[in-house]
């Protein structure tokens, strides 16, 4: 029996945006890749979340393209650890919002407790999701850092999307010469 509803097929774009966003063991999951932790056992730690739960959230983020498996050797042994796609970096609005909602207006059960989307580029704290308050510049996962007090005294930079190579192709597309170094 299925734990929930499919709703990607619906005729509102919410709804299709909770099928996805709509759990929140899959939200926890990208907040801990946007931190830069991809492995499993490092995800389950910090989650304190069952194997199986975790196994089902990662291959669902995957399937739906926010993260990708990366191979790693482990010893002799090859593993895999997700890293954001695209598509997963585009999510940190959705993650920004939650954040700064709850802070707005729930209550942390400790001083401790709190998280905070600072602008690194300004280095201020902002009550937007996807523009700076302070500076108005557009937050990226690129310029903005998470400050979760029970991870670290200082803002964490957050992880991205691996860049690919611009290709020959992408180059002469954008009016670049194919002979002038990048």
């Amino acid at each position: 029996m299925a734990l929930r509803s499919d709703w990607s097929q619906r005729n509102c774009s919410m709804a299709r945006g909770l099928d996805i966003f709509g759990d929140p063991w899959g939200l926890l999951v990208l907040r801990e890749v946007f931190f830069g932790n991809g492995r499993f056992d490092a995800v389950k730690t910090r989650l304190q979340v069952a194997d199986s739960v975790l196994t089902r959230r990662l291959a669902s983020l995957v399937e739906s393209g926010l993260l990708a498996k990366q191979p790693y050797d482990d010893g002799g042994r090859t593993r895999h650890e997700y890293v954001l796609t695209g598509k997963g970096e585009d999510a940190l609005p959705v993650l920004n919002a939650v954040v700064i909602w709850s802070e707005k207006h729930l209550q942390a059960p400790s001083e401790q407790a709190h998280m905070y989307v600072v602008h690194a580029s300004c280095g201020q704290r902002t009550s937007s999701a996807d523009t700076c308050t302070e500076c108005g510049e557009r937050l990226t996962a690129e310029n903005t850092s998470w400050h979760s007090l029970t991870r670290s005294e200082e803002p964490l930079p957050l992880a991205t999307a691996p860049r690919q190579p611009a290709t020959t192709t992408n180059r002469v597309q954008s009016g670049e010469d194919e002979g002038t170094a990048a």
